[in-house]
């Protein structure tokens, strides 16, 4: 049986031209043609066009492939290991070329610019899940406080991110001791602490006027993600979240100025 090469184009998902231009460099000739002069392919030319689509995708040039099928025994083996070598170490370098990717991502979405044995050893359990980092990139790029935020991020040093994390540790245990102890979360000991995590963000990120605190803490309560940027998951509690978010909204209200009312 033969098909058109209109059909065999459809069926290979290549272009007529692409089968013409195989046609004129003998790579792969029609066994047959219609009285009109149409080209028709059989069986044996719609093998030989699938060994060419396989050499194709594996990176082989026309030559070489020709050269392939001209003696399939006496080159083709030899080739595909070749290929097989140049494929592994372009996989190589574009695992290296992915993992530069994600490193600059990683710096772009969350500002920190130490490498991951840096972050390992300061953050610890504490992670930067990046797309969570993404959709706070994508929700507050263009605040002025998102802006300050990730350039003072980026500025600050290993040691600078060991003081932050020793000052955000000493905090958690101060916050897990008063959930345990079942301080009330608009008490005085959680309102105290719900400024003092307001404070740290002014201190170390941007300036975290009430009303921003309470998005933040907002965050906190809807989106594990956020949460776990301050208390990571092997150290939380059921309703630990929305006991900090309490905390910050009763503590922004008892902060509010009749100014941020108005």
């Amino acid at each position: 049986m033969s098909y058109s090469v209109r059909q065999v184009a459809s069926w290979a998902a290549v272009t007529v031209r692409t089968l013409h231009h195989y046609d004129r460099t003998g790579l792969l000739t029609p066994s047959s043609r219609s009285r009109a002069g149409y080209r028709l392919y059989d069986e044996t030319d719609l093998a030989r066009l699938q060994q060419i689509l396989f050499y194709r995708e594996l990176g082989f040039s026309l030559d070489e492939i020709a050269a392939i099928l001209e003696d399939p025994q006496a080159n083709a083996l030899d080739q595909l290991r070749a290929r097989q070598r140049q494929l592994s170490e372009e996989i190589a370098r574009l695992q290296r070329l992915s993992e530069v990717a994600e490193r600059a991502i990683e710096v772009q979405q969350t500002g920190v610019t130490l490498t991951p044995q840096e972050r390992f050893e300061v953050f610890g359990e504490i992670g930067f899940d990046l797309s969570y980092a993404t959709e706070r990139q994508l929700r507050w790029a263009d605040t002025p406080g998102q802006r300050e935020s990730m350039a003072r991020a980026a500025a600050h040093t290993k040691e600078d991110w060991r003081r932050l994390m020793a000052e955000a540790g000493e905090w958690r245990t101060r916050l897990l001791a008063a959930f345990d102890a079942g301080e009330p979360s608009d008490g005085e000991t959680a309102m105290d602490l719900a400024e003092e995590h307001r404070r740290h963000i002014t201190r170390w990120f941007t300036t975290c006027p009430p009303a921003m605190h309470r998005r933040i803490a907002d965050d906190f309560v809807a989106d594990p993600r956020a949460f776990a940027l301050v208390v990571p998951p092997s150290q939380q509690r059921h309703g630990l979240a929305s006991y900090l978010g309490k905390a910050v909204h009763a503590n922004a209200a008892r902060n509010d100025s009749p100014e941020e009312e108005r």
